[in-house]
């Protein structure tokens, strides 16, 4: 499998000839997803940069390759654009994040989910991007990153309530079934088609630990005990299913990434035993960036699954001067007290493009960061 301990979340910023068909995308809900016929030229150059960027990654030492997210548009919604039944549209407001001050801020607003016709993953446009990634990909491993389906979920069903008596799923259980049954279509085909490892992304956890004061759920009825069993049951049927298919099922947490700025607070030492140890998958990529997430020692949640891979996000790819070396290291000798070192990967906390808009840094800062990332590695583990 992977050959480096440095490890690529997934997003890249976009080059130049992508963000003008990307902001075109962003302000039209009049166009369908995959969005090619809107635009002439889009494809031809989404492909070109698409190449180009699998051709840097090589250079710069990744081993185990994405397109950059150079496909999508947001880190998320891709994805379930990409099912049958889904209709976007322009909501009255972005999701809402932190600013660097600590006030407001606010991200785009085509964020939008109608659903019109039950869910199906089949034919997915994202296998189309799989194949064209893995055609360029030469002997490197290769992999897809998708929602996760428990984030999915709960936001379709406890926030945007998609289900009720004028909906296609009339309760929030048929609204599960439903979503479930679109991503196993697509994990199915998706194997079929030479798919091997698979990342669901997942910026959910936090809002379940105790020290969040951010979560959407912190007054209000809803049991967040029982919504964090039915969380985690859901991403364990969706990894359980890609097992069975013989996948390599990852995932990556974070507190929210949007042109540097955060969604959420919370630490991993209140909620390790139900989302470290508890949910079955492969690799985890954690965000550790800062001090948001709480002391190392929550990663003693998964000493007795010595199988179970930890890529620990000690970088931050939101700022535009290399990282601290010396706290990196220490935290990696840190974690390799609690876990074999083996079982441990680098990366940042973050791709640096979870939407098109991207981090605050160029391009040449981006790719300095990923070269120390591989210096940092390199050093620990050689």
């Amino acid at each position: 499998m992977t050959k480096t301990h440095f490890q690529l979340v997934g997003s890249l910023l976009r080059p130049a000839s992508l963000l003008d068909y990307k902001n075109k995308i962003e302000h039209r809900d009049d166009i369908q997803y995959p969005f090619y016929d809107a635009f002439p030229g889009y494809q031809a150059a989404e492909a070109a940069a698409v190449k180009d960027v699998i051709a840097k990654e090589k250079a710069h030492g990744i081993d185990v390759l994405t397109d950059g997210e150079y496909t999508k548009s947001m880190w998320h919604l891709d994805f379930i654009w990409g099912f049958s039944g889904i209709r976007r549209f322009i909501a009255d407001s972005g999701y809402n994040f932190r600013d660097h001050d600590g006030s407001d801020f606010q991200t785009r607003k085509d964020i939008g989910i109608e659903i019109t016709a039950p869910l199906s993953g089949k034919n997915h446009h994202f296998l189309d991007i799989y194949r064209q990634l893995k055609a360029q990909a030469g002997d490197n491993d290769v992999k897809l990153t998708v929602w996760s389906a428990a984030h999915a979920f709960v936001e379709f069903g406890y926030i945007d309530k998609l289900y009720g008596p004028d909906q296609v799923y009339k309760t929030v259980a048929e609204l599960h079934d439903g979503l479930l049954g679109a991503y196993k279509e697509f994990l199915t085909e998706y194997k079929a088609a030479g798919g091997e490892i698979i990342q669901f992304d997942d910026c959910l956890w936090e809002i379940f630990a105790s020290d969040n004061k951010q979560s959407p759920f912190s007054t209000g009825n809803i049991s967040l005990q029982d919504l964090a069993d039915v969380a985690v049951n859901t991403n364990n049927e969706i990894a359980d299913f890609g097992h069975k298919l013989g996948l390599k099922v990852w995932t990556h947490n974070c507190r929210g990434n949007y042109e540097s700025r955060h969604f959420a607070e919370g630490s991993y030492n209140t909620i390790a035993q139900k989302f470290l140890h508890d949910q079955h998958y492969d690799r985890f990529f954690l965000e550790w960036d800062d001090d948001r997430a709480g002391d190392i020692t929550a990663l003693k949640a998964l000493e007795d699954r010595p199988n179970v891979e930890v890529v620990l996000g000690l970088l931050s790819s939101k700022t535009s001067t290399l990282d601290d070396e010396d706290r990196a290291l220490r935290l990696l000798t840190q974690a390799s007290q609690i876990l074999n070192k083996d079982q441990l990967y680098l990366s940042h906390q973050c791709g640096f493009a979870s939407c098109d808009s991207g981090n605050e840094l160029s391009e040449a800062q981006q790719w300095a960061k990923i070269d120390q990332g591989q210096k940092i590695a390199a050093k620990f583990w050689n």
